[in-house]
């Protein structure tokens, strides 16, 4: 499975409809986004990806890391948004009552 990466300049519409591409065939998606742009871009392009899915029944969650990026020769901090679909939670039992 490949990274989605995004830029400042991606379309969001076109980036949504990857990570909801990829999260139908694959289950789990990779977004990564380096600099203020592209990580509005990205996050933007997941909320659009969210509502397609949700069309088909799948709910998705998303976990956000960093990761270092060398591109030329330079070391670089990236966002990695994680996408895949939610698994229901376990209940959370009530307190004690005293």
């Amino acid at each position: 499975m490949d990274i989605i990466k995004v830029s400042a300049n991606s379309r969001t519409s076109a980036v949504a409809g990857a990570i909801a591409g990829v999260i139908r065939e694959h289950k789990r998606a990779e977004v990564q986004a380096i600099g203020a742009g592209a990580v509005n871009q990205a996050v933007k392009a997941l909320v659009l990806a969210t509502s397609y899915l949700k069309n088909d029944g799948i709910d998705v969650a998303c976990v956000p890391e960093f990761v270092d990026v060398e591109i030329e020769d330079k070391v670089r901090t990236a966002i990695k948004l994680v996408v895949e679909p939610r698994t229901a939670a376990a209940p959370v039992p009530p307190p004690p009552q005293e």
